[in-house]
């Protein structure tokens, strides 16, 4: 029977005193672990992350590269 538990790596993360504080009152309160509070946070994080994309797209010498610029120009 396969199982159903996501496989997790362990990491360590520093934290300043403040927020480790904040973390365990949070933990506590919810009556969660510390490190489902941590994962979905950081999922969070990074779901939100604005990732702009490497410049150029392409290749030197593939296609226009003034074609964005151009556009309105191209479709009259």
């Amino acid at each position: 029977m396969p199982s159903t538990i996501p496989c997790l790596h362990q990491t360590t993360v520093y934290l300043p005193d403040d927020l480790r504080r904040r973390l365990r009152q949070a933990a506590s309160q919810d009556r969660r672990t510390e490190a489902s509070i941590v994962r979905e946070a950081l999922e969070a994080a990074l779901n939100e992350r604005d990732v702009a994309p490497t410049v150029p797209l392409f290749s030197p010498g593939w296609g226009d590269s003034t074609l964005a610029e151009r556009v309105d120009e191209l479709l009259d």
